[in-house]
């Protein structure tokens, strides 16, 4: 018998719950959180902490997130480069506004880089939090999307596609119960759905 498969089962034998140890490289996960008011509307981040506990695993979180807050108002403040770079993050989740104009995308894109560069000196996975229009720019909801997709693609980074799965569901249901009263801002509701979309993302089965 190869001596490795010995030395593997002497190990068994004196420890015996030594094979049934995480394999999945999911356990003690760090996760940064760098948005506004619709990632801290409901506490999101503990949401995907609770969310990710309930399939077996853990996470810890930081959360930097202003009311009206873009990523380059972040950037501008310094900060979110010196978490980034001290921290050993394992995701950097992105998010600001819905980006539908011309603006909001160079700014998904263009300061989406200087994250992504930052990220991949750290050894950390950038992601893109696509979130969605108010009501009353509803018409504006495909802008969004591909927005946040294109930066996704141009950035190397992962797309955790919320604003997508909200589009879906209410035309397929014709309910608007992922707003709140004032038709920008996630209800409970819709912030319990992010935090599913966001955790169905980081850890794919």
């Amino acid at each position: 018998m190869n001596r490795f498969v010995l030395l593997y089962l002497l190990l068994l034998l004196l420890n015996p719950t030594a094979h049934s140890q995480d394999t999945t490289g999911t356990k003690g996960i760090k996760i940064l959180f760098v948005g506004n008011s619709l990632t801290y509307t409901n506490d999101l981040p503990d949401l995907v902490r609770k969310e990710a506990q309930s399939k077996g695993i853990e996470v810890d979180y930081e959360m930097i997130a202003f009311p009206n807050y873009a990523i380059i108002d972040h950037w501008k403040d310094g900060k979110v480069q010196k978490l980034i770079a001290g921290k050993s993050f394992d995701f950097v989740i992105l998010q600001q506004g819905p980006s539908s104009q011309k603006e909001g995308r160079r700014m998904l894109i263009e300061d989406g880089k200087k994250y992504r560069e930052l990220c991949d000196d750290s050894n950390t996975t950038l992601c893109y939090f696509m979130v969605w229009p108010s009501l009353d720019y509803y018409r504006t909801f495909d802008d969004v999307i591909k927005n946040h997709r294109d930066a996704a693609t141009i950035n190397g980074a992962l797309l955790l596609p919320v604003g997508e799965v909200w589009k879906e569901y209410i035309e397929s249901t014709e309910k608007l119960d992922y707003y709140s009263q004032d038709g920008f801002h996630p209800s409970e509701v819709g912030s319990s759905m992010a935090a599913k979309v966001i955790v169905e993302y980081l850890f794919p089965q």
